[in-house]
């Protein structure tokens, strides 16, 4: 079973008066490239990229990435998650 991070980076970014891909790539120290993938969902971000993104927005991580419990069949942007142990 898989799950997905999915995210809100572009809403963001235009609630946050129309920040271009760059600035904000500038912003979290990252390639346009990465923030292009993460848009698109085809890229989940290491945890402290996570954290400076969500620091560029002045927002908690759980407002810009979202933790799709919902099983997918697959994708690029998926995870393998191992089985709980409940």
């Amino acid at each position: 079973m898989t799950h997905r991070i999915t995210n809100r980076i572009r809403r963001l970014r235009f609630d946050h008066g129309e920040m271009t891909q760059q600035k904000l790539a500038e912003q979290a120290s990252v390639t346009r490239q990465t923030i292009i993938a993460l848009e698109a969902n085809k890229y989940v971000p290491s945890l402290l990229l996570a954290y400076r993104i969500a620091r560029v927005f002045d927002v908690s991580i759980e407002e810009v990435f979202q933790f799709d419990q919902t099983p997918q069949k697959s994708g690029i942007a998926n995870e393998e998650c191992p089985p709980s142990a409940e």
